[in-house]
C-alpha cells in the first residue's frame, strides 16, 4: 500500500463533521418531523456549530501559531488549509439555516406561537414592551460610547452585543450595548397563544432612546465565539494544588481566549467590519452573518410554554415502555447477563441494581468510572447512600469531560461528603470509559456483577441517545473489571487483560488482530462496527487491506468517517451507514466474523486516535448468544433503514439508501416493536429476546404486504 499521503480512500475529519452537522440541520428541514422535533434539531445544529468552532477551529488556529510545517495526516492540508475550506463550507451554511428557521416560525405561527419584531407589536404589545424595557432591561444593560476614556470592551463568548454606527456634529463614534447574562434572552408578550420578542431585537428597536444624543446610522446585533480548546497539563500544578481548584481557574481562563468566529446580524458596514477585525484580532474570513437569531438557546423554554395539546401534536409520541423489568434486579444479575437497549429499555434498571446493592449486606464495594452525569442525578444519591451504609465506594470521576467540567467538579465534592473515594483519573489519559463493578461475598467467596455501556450514567441523556448496557455476573469479566480500577488507581496503563480490550494498553493491538483475522478469512470473512466517528489511520488501513482481501464490512459511523467507502481497488467492499434521527446514535459495538464464529464486544471507544491511544477506553466481549442473537437483529433493522439512514459515496458525501424497497425508519421501528420480556430465569436461545425477534419478522412481512 502505497505510504504516501493523501491517500485515495480517506478525507479530512473536519470537513467530514461539517456534512455530518448540515444532515442535522436537514432533519430541520424534513416535513415528516414533528414541527417541534424541527425547531429543536435547528437548535441542535447551532449549538453542534458552536462547539466545532470553540473545539476544532479553536485548535487548528492553535496548531497554525505554533507548527506552521504540521499537515493532516488524511488530506495532507495544513492547518490555515482546513482553516480556509472550514470557512467556505459554513458560509453556506447560514442562509439554509435562516430560511429553514423562517420557514419553521412561519409554520409555528399557525398554532400561535409567534416570534415578533417590534414593529409588528400592536399597541398593548408595545406598551408593555416599553414598560418591561424601561423597568427591567434599561437598569442593567452596559451601554458605551467607544472613545479614548471609554475603550473597546471585552466581549465574553456567546454573549450576543448590540453595536452601533452613530453621528454627532459631523463627527463618528460606535456605541456598544452588552445584555447581561441574567437579562433573559426572551420578553413574552400579552396576547393569544405565546407572542414573544428577542431581547436583542427589542435593544435593536430602543438603540436610538440609548443613544439618544447621537444619530444612529446603522446596528447590528454580533455574537463572538472565542477559542474554549483549554490545555489540562498536569505537570504546571503546585504539588499542593488541589485539581478541583486548578480545574476552576482553567475554566475561568476558557472565557477569554482567543476570538475565532464573529457572527452578525445583517452585513455589517466596511468601517465597521474594519474595526471589529482590528479590535478582535480576527480576519473578514471570521465574519458570518445571519438574518435570524444568532442563538437557538431558548427553543426547549419556549416550546415548554405551549398548551400540553400542542406539545403532544406537534412533537414525537412518548416511548412506551416498562421502567422496571424486574420486581429486584440484583438477584437476576448474580445468575445471568442482562442486556438494556437504551432509550428503549429505561436506565431505571440499571439505576435499580445501584439502589439495591446500596442497601445489600453482602455488598463489599462499588466502583464506578463517571464522565457525564445529569444536573438531577438518582445515581449520585445511591453511591452516596452505599458510601454512607458503609460499602466502600469509589468514584473515578472524570473533570476533563468537556463542558461538563462544572458540573463534575460539583459532584464530586457531593459525593465526598458522603465518604466516597474521588480519584480524578490519569495524568495523560482522560478516563472514558463506562464500567461499574459491584464486589459481593457470597457463601464465602468473592463474586461480581459488572456493567460495561457505551453511554454514560447520564439519566437524562439515556432518554435521548441510543446506547447499549451489559450486566453480566462472569467472573473473567469481573476479575479484569477489578484489575483496570487497580491499576487506574496507581497510574498504570499498559496491563495486560486477558478478557476486555483496554485502551490504551490492548484495545487497538486486538481490535487490529480481529480485522487481520477476518482479512485471512478473504470473501467468507465478515466485519461490522457501529461507533460515533473513525479517524485512527492504523485501523482505517487495515480496514482497507481487509476490504482489498474480499471481507464484506460495514461500518455504521454517525458522524466524521474519514475513511471513504466505494474507493476502486481500496474500499469497494466497504459500506458506510450513517444514522441521524429522533435519538442520537451513540452504541459501539464491534463484530467480527460469521455465526458460531462470531465474536461481538461491545465498549466506549470510537476509533479515533484519541480513544485508542489517548484514553483509557474498554470493549467487553458478549458471550450470551441470545444477546449476540439480538445485536444482530438490531444492525439488520438499522442496515435496513432507508428513511433516516444515509450511504456515504466515495467523495465524502451522503444519499439516502434504497429509495425504491420498503420504507424503515429504525429508530420509529424498535421505538414501537422493540418489546422482549426478561425472565428471572436464564432463558432459552428463543426467551429472552423472542419477542423482538418474532416482531422483527413479523414487522418486515407485514410492511411487504402492505407495500405489495
Amino acid at each position: 500500500m502505497n505510504n504516501n499521503i493523501p491517500y485515495a480512500f480517506t478525507q479530512n475529519r473536519e470537513l467530514s463533521w461539517l456534512r455530518f452537522d448540515r444532515r442535522v440541520l436537514e432533519e430541520a428541514s424534513d416535513t415528516s418531523v414533528p414541527l417541534f422535533e424541527r425547531l429543536k434539531f435547528l437548535s441542535i445544529f447551532c449549538s453542534n456549530l458552536d462547539e466545532f468552532f470553540m473545539i476544532r477551529v479553536g485548535s487548528l488556529f492553535d496548531i497554525s501559531a505554533m507548527d506552521k510545517s504540521y499537515v493532516d495526516n488524511k488530506s495532507n492540508m495544513t492547518a490555515d488549509q482546513q482553516l480556509a475550506e472550514i470557512f467556505a463550507h459554513v458560509k453556506d451554511l447560514y442562509p439554509l439555516k435562516d430560511k429553514i428557521s423562517y420557514e419553521l416560525f412561519t409554520r409555528l405561527g399557525n398554532y400561535h406561537i409567534k416570534k415578533l419584531k417590534y414593529e409588528d407589536l400592536d399597541d398593548e404589545q408595545q406598551k408593555f414592551a416599553k414598560e418591561y424595557f424601561y423597568a427591567n432591561i434599561e437598569p442593567v444593560i452596559s451601554a458605551q460610547i467607544v472613545d479614548p476614556h471609554h475603550p473597546f470592551p471585552f466581549m465574553a463568548n456567546k454573549s450576543i452585543f448590540v453595536i452601533a454606527s452613530l453621528q454627532q456634529k459631523d463627527k463618528d463614534y460606535m456605541g456598544i450595548i452588552s445584555i447581561p447574562q441574567m437579562v433573559p434572552s426572551v420578553v413574552y408578550l400579552p396576547g393569544d397563544g405565546v407572542q414573544f420578542i428577542k431581547t436583542e431585537q427589542l435593544l435593536l428597536s430602543f438603540s436610538e432612546k440609548i443613544f439618544k444624543k447621537f444619530t444612529v446610522k446603522s446596528k447590528n446585533c454580533i455574537c463572538v465565539t472565542r477559542n474554549a480548546d483549554i490545555r489540562f497539563e498536569e505537570k504546571y500544578f503546585e504539588m499542593d494544588e488541589d485539581i478541583r481548584s486548578h480545574m476552576a481557574a482553567l475554566l475561568h481562563k476558557r472565557k477569554r481566549l482567543q476570538p475565532v468566529r464573529l457572527e452578525t446580524t445583517g452585513i455589517l458596514n466596511d468601517k465597521m467590519q474594519k474595526y471589529l477585525c482590528q479590535k478582535l484580532k480576527i480576519s473578514p474570513r471570521q465574519i458570518f452573518t445571519s438574518y435570524d437569531d444568532l442563538s437557538y438557546d431558548y427553543i426547549y423554554d419556549l416550546l415548554a410554554k405551549a398548551p400540553d395539546g400542542l406539545k403532544r401534536q406537534l412533537s414525537f409520541p412518548p416511548l412506551e415502555r416498562k421502567e422496571n423489568l424486574f420486581e429486584k434486579i440484583f438477584p437476576v444479575a448474580k445468575s445471568r447477563d442482562i442486556f438494556l437497549f437504551y432509550p428503549f429499555d429505561s436506565m431505571q434498571n440499571f439505576l435499580q441494581l445501584i439502589k439495591e446493592a446500596a442497601y445489600n449486606s453482602k455488598v463489599i464495594s462499588i466502583k464506578i468510572t463517571i464522565y457525564r452525569l445529569s444536573k438531577n442525578s438518582k445515581l449520585v444519591e445511591y453511591l452516596c447512600a452505599a458510601a454512607e451504609n458503609g460499602i466502600d465506594v469509589t468514584v473515578i470521576m472524570e473533570l476533563r469531560a468537556r463542558f461538563d467540567e462544572y458540573n463534575n467538579i460539583d459532584w464530586s465534592e457531593k459525593l465526598e461528603q458522603a465518604g466516597c473515594r474521588i480519584l480524578y483519573g490519569l495524568e495523560k489519559y482522560k478516563v472514558h470509559s463506562k464500567i461499574c463493578l459491584i464486589t459481593y461475598r457470597d457463601k464465602g467467596s468473592l463474586k461480581y456483577i459488572t456493567q460495561i455501556g457505551t453511554g454514560n450514567y447520564n439519566e437524562k441523556t439515556s432518554d435521548l441517545y441510543t446506547d447499549f448496557s451489559l450486566i453480566t455476573p462472569n467472573n473473567d469479566i469481573g476479575s479484569d473489571a477489578a484489575k483496570l480500577f487497580y491499576n487506574i488507581s496507581t497510574g498504570c496503563t499498559d496491563a495486560e487483560y486477558p478478557t476486555l480490550m483496554v485502551a490504551p494498553s490492548n484495545l487497538k493491538e486486538k481490535l487490529t488482530s480481529l480485522i487481520r483475522r477476518e482479512a485471512e478469512k478473504g470473501p467468507e470473512g465478515r466485519i461490522i462496527i457501529k461507533i460515533n466517528s473513525l479517524t485512527d489511520l492504523d485501523l482505517i488501513k487495515e480496514l482497507v487491506k481487509a476490504s482489498q482481501a474480499g471481507v464484506k464490512t460495514d461500518l455504521i459511523v454517525r458522524g466524521i468517517c474519514c475513511l471513504l467507502p466505494g474507493v476502486k481497488g481500496y474500499t469497494e467492499n466497504i459500506q458506510v451507514t450513517s444514522v441521524v434521527g429522533r435519538f442520537l446514535e451513540h452504541s459501539r459495538f464491534y463484530s467480527f466474523g460469521k455465526y458460531n464464529r462470531q465474536k461481538m464486544y461491545i465498549g466506549s471507544a470510537d476509533l479515533m486516535t484519541r480513544n485508542t491511544e489517548k484514553r483509557i477506553e474498554l470493549a467487553c466481549p458478549v458471550y450470551d448468544q441470545n444477546i449476540i442473537e439480538a445485536i444482530n437483529n438490531i444492525t439488520d433493522v438499522i442496515l435496513n433503514d432507508n428513511v433516516k439512514a444515509r450511504s456515504m459515496q466515495n467523495d465524502g458525501t451522503y444519499i439516502t439508501k434504497n429509495k425504491n424497497k420498503i420504507r424503515i425508519d429504525s429508530q420509529r421501528y424498535f421505538a414501537q416493536n422493540y418489546r422482549w420480556k426478561n425472565e428471572t430465569k436464564a432463558p432459552e436461545k428463543s426467551g429472552v429476546f423472542k419477542n423482538l425477534l418474532d416482531n422483527i419478522s413479523a414487522s418486515f412481512a407485514n410492511l411487504k404486504a402492505k407495500n405489495n
